[in-house]
C-alpha cells in the first residue's frame, strides 16, 4: 500500500475549472449589451475569458495587471 504522506496531489487542469464554473454561472448572467455606433469604446472581452482571468488571478494570487495574456487569453490591463 503506497504511503499518501508524499504523495504529490494533482490539480485539475485549468480549462477543466473554468468550463465547470462556467456551466453555473452561464445562466446567471444577463446577456451582453449592444455596442453603441457612436463611440463605442473598446471591445468587450468575451464573458468566459474574464472568468479564466478571475480565476487564475485567484489561484495563483497574481495582480491583475500581471496576467499573461497567453495563458488566459487577456490581459488583465485590457479585460
Amino acid at each position: 500500500m503506497p504511503s499518501s504522506a508524499g504523495a504529490v496531489r494533482a490539480e485539475p487542469a485549468v480549462e477543466d475549472d473554468v468550463e465547470g464554473l462556467w456551466e453555473r454561472a452561464a445562466p446567471l448572467l444577463p446577456p451582453a449589451p449592444e455596442r453603441r455606433r457612436r463611440w463605442p469604446g473598446r471591445l468587450r472581452v468575451p464573458d468566459r475569458t474574464a472568468l479564466a482571468g478571475i480565476t487564475y488571478v485567484l489561484r495563483t494570487g497574481v495582480a491583475w495587471r500581471d496576467v499573461p495574456a497567453e495563458t488566459v487569453g487577456c490581459s488583465g490591463v485590457t479585460a
